[in-house]
């Protein structure tokens, strides 16, 4: 997980309807976790985008 945040520039947290832009310099692994302690899914590394989490906006601006 850490070299998918090294390769991104924009990670993109999002958890339902909401969504978070973070650096990802500053992006801790604990932020993409959901409530039970596992990575949120699904984790996509498009271009320089790292989008965890599912969100349809988030998704079609990929």
């Amino acid at each position: 997980m850490r070299e998918l945040l090294a390769a991104a520039e924009r990670v993109v947290i999002a958890r339902g309807r909401s969504r978070r832009d973070l650096d990802p310099a500053e992006t801790e692994l604990d932020a993409l976790k959901g409530p039970t302690g596992k990575y949120r899914a699904p984790i996509v590394l498009a271009d320089t985008t790292l989008l965890v989490g599912f969100n349809a906006e988030a998704l079609a601006e990929l």
